[in-house]
């Protein structure tokens, strides 16, 4: 494929000088806007390796090259932005720690900027794996925390940074926490506008939809978060065959908690399918949450 073998900006410009311009910084900029797509269709597994290859090289060249002020701010955003994605395969592929490392470095990178909504787009990514894999609690302070360190937020970024504080809320067991922020989620996307940051571009009404069913079936609510589920993943394309297996795994939960099991098997089997096509942690987990609510 034309992203593992292609010469990064990077690399390129360590053979051709120091002195670092604005043609880099778009290069660099559109390298990003490639591999945040490629996430879409390519396993954690295969863009794993080649994001953080990426990434140390552009950390290295903002440390040794020169550049105006301008250029550099666009460099930082850029590492603040690919911190942010390697972050986000590596909590993928279930190398926790590693994730942290990249989200906590992107912050860095995003104050350099001076990136305030970037760097809370970071936090909340960070909160969003603390919230799966550690305390809830902590996550929903770090994701509240998120969202007043980007006031300047537009509509669509704020949306994205509440949702992780309404699934930190829902985590911690807090229903009327997680229904207020569900309200606020939908009255800020509601507000969309034209210019958003490229990074939010997956944020749809299928996804917050999502979201909010995931968030009742946390809460007790299995049946309630069914229709919601089944429409939105009606609207994925099969090759985007991460997200469907996760969805899906979800949809066969809201099934055995309802106490329809065979509904839950046929939609875990479904999952399980799309899931073989594109291998991640986050999925396998999620079956085996399933497995076991079908085996008690």
């Amino acid at each position: 494929m034309k992203w593992l073998v292609s010469a990064s900006p990077m690399l390129v410009q360590t053979h051709s000088g120091r002195r670092v311009g604005s043609s880099l910084a778009t290069e660099l900029e559109s390298r990003v806007v490639e591999l945040r797509h490629l996430d879409d269709t390519v396993s954690s597994e295969e863009l794993s390796p080649v994001i953080s290859k990426e990434l140390a090289e552009t950390e290295s060249l903002v440390r040794t090259a020169s550049f105006t002020e301008p250029v550099g701010r666009r460099l930082f955003t850029a590492v603040g932005e690919l911190s942010q994605l390697a972050g986000w395969v590596a909590s993928d592929a279930g190398q926790y720690r590693q994730a942290q490392n990249f989200y906590l470095s992107g912050v860095a990178a995003a104050n350099e900027a001076q990136d305030r909504v970037l760097g809370a787009q970071l936090l909340s990514s960070l909160s969003y794996q603390i919230a799966n894999v550690g305390n809830p609690a902590d996550a929903a302070l770090l994701a509240r925390t998120a969202v007043q360190g980007a006031q300047e937020a537009t509509p669509v970024v704020r949306t994205l940074l509440l949702e992780r504080v309404a699934w930190a809320s829902a985590k911690t067991g807090d229903a009327e926490a997680t229904w207020r922020v569900l309200d606020q989620v939908d009255d800020s996307y509601e507000q969309r506008g034209s210019v958003e940051p490229e990074w939010v571009y997956w944020l749809n009404r299928a996804e917050i939809d999502v979201m909010a069913g995931r968030c009742m079936i946390e809460l007790g609510k299995p049946q309630e978060a069914e229709p919601l589920l089944s429409a939105a993943i009606a609207t994925y394309p099969p090759e985007h065959a991460r997200e469907v297996a996760l969805y899906r795994s979800w949809l066969a939960e809201s099934y055995a908690r309802a106490g329809d099991f065979d509904a839950a098997r046929e939609a875990l089997e479904q999952a399980r399918s799309y899931g073989s096509e594109m291998p991640s942690v986050r999925s396998n987990t999620r079956f085996e949450v399933v497995e076991r609510l079908l085996s008690c």
